[in-house]
C-alpha cells in the first residue's frame, strides 16, 4: 500500500514542523506545508494530497473558508482541522464545511494518527 501523502496547513512555522514531524513519526509523506488559507487553496490543486491537517484559526483566511474553498475544487477532500480547546462552534463550523474530523492541541501522535486513519475510510 502506498504511503498517504499529508499537506499541514498552520500560521505558526513551528507547528507545521511539528505536525511535519508528527505525521512522519506515524507513517505519512509530508508532501507540502502552507502557512495560509490561500496558500493552501493552491498548494492543494497542485499536490493533490489524500489528506490535509488545518489550523481552524489562521491569519487572514481561516480554516473553516479555506476548507470550504478546497471542498470547491475537490468534493471528497479529507481535511482534519487542528484546533485549541475552546472553539467547539468553529469546529462544528468546520465539520459542516465538509472537514471530517479534528484533533485537538496539544498533538500527540496517537491521536493524529486515528484521527488522519479515520479521514481516509
Amino acid at each position: 500500500m502506498a504511503i498517504p501523502k499529508l499537506m499541514c496547513v498552520d500560521d505558526s512555522p513551528i507547528m507545521l514542523a511539528k505536525l511535519k514531524q508528527l505525521a512522519e513519526s506515524v507513517g505519512y509523506d509530508v508532501c507540502g506545508l502552507a502557512q495560509s488559507g490561500s496558500d493552501a487553496v493552491k498548494l492543494y490543486q497542485q499536490l493533490e494530497p489524500d489528506v490535509v491537517t488545518m489550523d481552524i484559526t489562521m491569519v487572514g483566511q481561516d480554516g473553516i473558508e479555506t476548507v470550504r474553498q478546497i471542498r470547491v475544487i475537490d468534493p471528497d477532500a479529507r481535511i482534519v482541522m487542528v484546533t485549541s480547546h475552546g472553539q467547539e462552534s468553529m469546529v462544528l463550523q468546520a465539520l459542516k464545511a465538509g472537514a471530517k474530523g479534528y484533533v485537538m492541541k496539544p498533538v500527540d501522535p496517537d491521536s493524529l494518527s486515528a484521527h488522519l486513519a479515520r479521514a481516509l475510510k
